[in-house]
């Protein structure tokens, strides 16, 4: 059974850092793209980071580009999310998840997603 489990989040202030970490069980995704996406409330599910089966290829979502990195262990089956700069815009539910593309942007091709990891920011 394939399991993703995120991790890192809690309450941060503003100008602030935070590393997310998501841990994938069950199966190996070393072919596999996977992604960070978020949700606030009220909100449709955002593109956080797209990040390539190798690594090797990140697309940003506009509003994080600059101030967040995706990165990836595939010997450890785990994707990172380096968080700075956060500021209250960045408070979200956050998500990982694994597509079976190399690489996609789009959340409708991703199969496996995580419960999410809440990031609060306070001004």
């Amino acid at each position: 059974q394939v399991r993703l489990v995120e991790s890192g989040g809690r309450l941060v202030q503003t100008g602030g850092s935070l590393r997310l970490s998501c841990a994938a069980s069950g199966r190996t995704f070393t072919r596999n793209g996977m992604g960070w996406f978020r949700q606030a409330p009220g909100k449709e599910r955002d593109l956080v980071a797209a990040i390539s089966w190798n690594g090797e290829n990140v697309v940003y979502g506009d509003s994080v580009k600059g101030r967040f990195t995706a990165s990836r262990d595939n010997a450890k089956n785990t994707v990172f999310l380096q968080m700075n700069s956060l500021t209250p815009e960045d408070t979200a539910l956050y998500y990982c998840a694994v597509t079976s593309a190399l690489l996609s942007v789009s959340p409708s091709r991703y199969d496996y997603w995580g419960q999410g990891t809440q990031v609060t920011v306070s001004s």
